[in-house]
């Protein structure tokens, strides 16, 4: 079967664990990344998002380094720069705010898309992981209570080395119609 066609950025795509130490990411190139998630859609246009940034060797990244797990700890700190996403959980800090958007981390994970389809498009590579110390980060970059850290994202300039081919399941397994497990 012929598969159809998929944009490059998105079929190329990879989740690399070996960066360039040489490369860095130059703020045009950073700026680029964060405006790509500024412009997902969200719900309401609420944008309930945010990223603390930390590029290789400056403060934040010297911050956030130590609080990634031994896993994460032996191939991320190389990349250009760690991104920290984190997506509105509460109206706002008190104890009784109400819950904010149930819609807030699916809208997260869109401005995170964004990002990573952005950093393909600037010859850019990207890993996300959730192994880190996430509370350890909260409090250590002040995050207020009504965020939740998400997930990390590793940007770079990928080492192609390391490249095997990629599957994927096929759309059988993934895609139904009227009955949840009946292929499309």
């Amino acid at each position: 079967m012929v598969e159809p066609e998929v944009l490059p950025l998105l079929r190329d795509r990879r989740s690399v664990c070996e960066y360039d130490e040489a490369h860095d990411l130059g703020l045009d190139e950073l700026t680029s990344l964060l405006e790509a998630a500024r412009w997902a859609p969200s719900a309401g246009n609420s944008q309930p998002w945010a990223f603390l940034v930390g590029r290789r060797g400056d403060a934040a990244h010297q911050l956030f380094a130590p609080l990634l797990a031994p896993s994460v700890r032996r191939w991320a700190p190389a990349a250009s720069a760690l991104v920290f996403a984190l997506h509105q959980v509460a109206s706002g800090p008190e104890d009784d705010a109400t819950a904010y958007s149930d819609y807030a981390a699916y809208d997260l994970g869109q401005a995170v898309a964004h990002l990573t389809v952005q950093a393909a498009a600037l010859g850019l590579a990207t890993h996300q992981f959730a192994a880190f110390d996430h509370d350890g980060l909260a409090a250590a970059a002040g995050v207020p209570v009504h965020w939740s850290v998400t997930t990390g994202i590793a940007v770079g300039r990928g080492v192609t080395s390391e490249l095997v081919p990629r599957t994927r399941r096929p759309l059988t397994e993934i895609a139904y119609g009227a009955r949840f497990g009946t292929p499309l």
